[in-house]
């Protein structure tokens, strides 16, 4: 069971994001405000509210001693507080100027990373304040940050949709794109997975998006060997955009928030639901588990924040399987079919099949690869159009005149996703 225990209601707009010490909790907002409240009994603080930012505070994380707040804002500045008493540490100035929209500590607590709309990356050190390298990436605003358990690399998420791998000297060790419509957020399990390959650690991370999809990643980095990201598998659940994910502190449960107002709390082990938790009216914006007590906190563009508490039976639901889930590029060509089968795409099993197509050869394909050995067109149309063009006797694709191999069409359900989300935007206005 989940038991919604306590309701915040004191901030006067939208919650962009709520972040947990063993001891307090933090929330900021539209408002331009970040709040604390004691664990305990979830009073406010006595210095509560914090004020500086001068637009919207987008995001708030604790030093992991708990001695620290950060939180960044439109405002294009990243404000360090002491916890003790609200005071200002430092007010980091992002290089560009632009609104900064996520920071994060390194797990040793000497270095702190901004992201900002303009797509740069700043990896501040924490002790002097001072910017110890800047980076950028290639397209769209950095939305998403985490930081590798051991500490030695960091991953960032973009609106445009790509999750790239720094180290710790802002090397670009890898980037690829997670989710075709933007990510939102992305998170580490703090606990290595059971039974890694040559001894290495293998960590968990989550990563959401407008694509309504959460994704689960596996990777390692060992200075010798080198960095390995594998993509494991897709959660569903939500019939809209996720805007926020995070893992329990033991790695057993993964929840998220999304555009259909809802909350999900996941079986890491399983990959099934456990909860599925419909208080909020509005967007769920933000989520976080407490990092010693089963605690949950959620936060809304209903300008609430809502505190759940679990019961020692979801624990004994999230059990270890006996056999870790098999990542996609060990797939076998029986894998991919199923896989498309349970996709709705049943008419491209026999041209998959023909082509030998495995797991590997899956993540390898790309949209000329589709049309040149596949002869998949890969192109979106209207469906009347697309119907009528064949109706004539053409068999060849509008866009490339290559011969096609079937006129049979698959709806792009992605495209469909964006337009009915804009459609619903518009008419809410």
């Amino acid at each position: 069971m989940v038991e919604l225990i306590h309701t915040l209601a004191d901030h006067n707009d939208d919650v962009n994001c709520c972040a947990f010490s063993s001891s307090l909790l933090a929330t900021c907002a539209l408002d331009k405000t970040i709040r604390l409240y004691f664990l305990s009994d979830f009073t406010e603080v006595p210095y509560s509210p914090l004020k500086f930012h001068t637009y919207a505070v987008h995001c708030c994380c604790f030093s992991p001693s708990g001695h620290i707040l950060a939180s960044c804002s439109t405002d294009g500045t990243t404000v360090l507080w002491d916890t003790q008493n609200g005071q200002i540490l430092a007010v980091m100035e992002q290089p560009s100027g632009s609104p900064v929209r996520v920071c994060r500590f390194s797990p040793d607590s000497t270095c702190l990373v901004s992201g900002a709309s303009d797509g740069t990356v700043v990896l501040w050190n924490a002790q002097s304040y001072k910017l110890h390298r800047c980076a950028s990436v290639k397209d769209g605003s950095l939305v998403a940050c985490a930081f590798f358990p051991p500490g030695n690399l960091f991953v960032t998420g973009s609106s445009c949709g790509d999750l790239t791998v720094w180290d710790d000297k802002m090397r670009c060790l890898h980037s690829e794109k997670a989710h075709d419509l933007g990510i939102t957020c992305c998170d580490f399990s703090s606990q290595p997975v059971p039974g890694g390959e040559r001894g290495l650690q293998f960590f968990q991370l989550a990563s959401c998006g407008q694509d309504c999809q959460i994704k689960i990643w596996v990777i390692s980095f060992i200075h010798i060997l080198g960095f390995e990201l594998k993509y494991k598998s897709t959660l569903t659940g939500h019939c809209a955009p996720v805007l926020a994910c995070a893992f329990s502190h033991d790695g057993q449960m993964l929840v998220s928030g999304s555009v259909d107002k809802s909350v999900i709390v996941y079986d890491t082990n399983t990959e099934n639901i456990l909860h599925t938790l419909t208080q909020h009216t509005r967007y769920v914006t933000t989520c976080a588990f407490a990092p010693n007590i089963l605690l949950l906190a959620t936060g809304s563009m209903d300008k609430t924040v809502n505190i759940w508490q679990f019961d020692t039976e979801t624990l004994c639901q999230a059990k270890i399987p006996d056999q870790p889930k098999q990542f996609t590029e060990n797939w076998s060509e029986d894998d991919v079919s199923n896989w498309l089968c349970a996709e709705g795409l049943e008419d491209l099993v026999d041209i998959f099949k023909m082509n030998n197509i495995d797991g590997r050869e899956l993540l390898n394909l790309t949209k000329e690869s589709l049309a040149d050995d596949l002869k998949i067109d890969g192109y979106s149309y209207e469906k009347e159009a697309m119907e009528n063009w064949i109706s004539r006797k053409k068999r060849t694709s509008p866009m490339t005149n290559l011969v096609l191999s079937s006129v049979i069409l698959t709806p792009n359900r992605t495209l469909k996703m964006a337009i009915d989300r804009w459609l619903s935007e518009t008419h809410q206005k």
